[in-house]
């Protein structure tokens, strides 16, 4: 069955003076991170559609199609999210999976887990420290999309709501799954590597 996977590249990446998350060097590789996501995706899930959620200029040298935020002025990442649920929609996928672009350390079988766990449940995501994260997750399309809709339509722009309100399903993490989780916000956790 086929999954639309987004990796969410819209973010003005302020805290990196600028220089877009997504094409930064993945540790010990020469691909950027963003192309080391792309090949993981089509490693653990090889039916799986990709797309580049938000629009960049810097990420139009990538072979991966970009998907345009909904118009829906200052709404951050929800507009992103519910444009890749109603890509889902359209597309006929059943599940729209978000993968943040800065992820340098997720694996392939973390990976296919969060595709396939509690396949039924309107969202799964993994918790860390006690936080849903919204962008190593997985949404029902068409149960996520109208619920997204009205949020946007209210402003009420908390993705961690949204996960709640459709009563997500948690992805068990050992510690080390945990760790992969780890994203690079800031320069000083690029250089960490």
């Amino acid at each position: 069955m086929l999954t639309l996977v987004g990796i969410f590249v819209g973010g003005k990446s302020t805290r990196m003076q600028g220089r877009p998350k997504g094409l930064l060097a993945a540790p010990r590789s020469e691909l950027s991170l963003v192309e080391r996501l792309t090949a993981l995706v089509r490693d653990s899930l090889p039916d799986a559609r990709i797309v580049l959620v938000g629009q960049h200029p810097a990420y139009a040298r990538l072979p991966i199609p970009q998907l345009p935020d909904l118009a829906a002025e200052n709404a951050g990442p929800m507009a992103g999210l519910g444009a890749l649920c109603d890509e889902a929609v359209r597309v006929g996928s059943r599940h729209a999976l978000c993968l943040a672009c800065d992820l340098p350390y997720v694996e392939a079988p973390l990976l296919a887990r969060l595709a396939h766990h509690a396949p039924d449940s309107a969202a799964v995501a993994a918790r860390v420290d006690g936080r849903w994260q919204p962008f190593f997750a997985r949404y029902l399309a068409g149960v996520a999309a109208p619920v997204i809709a009205a949020r946007l339509a209210t402003r009420r722009l908390g993705l961690y709501s949204v996960l709640d309100e459709l009563g997500a399903a948690e992805l068990p993490l050992g510690e080390a799954e945990a760790r992969q989780l780890r994203d690079w916000d800031t320069p000083d956790d690029v250089s960490a590597g």
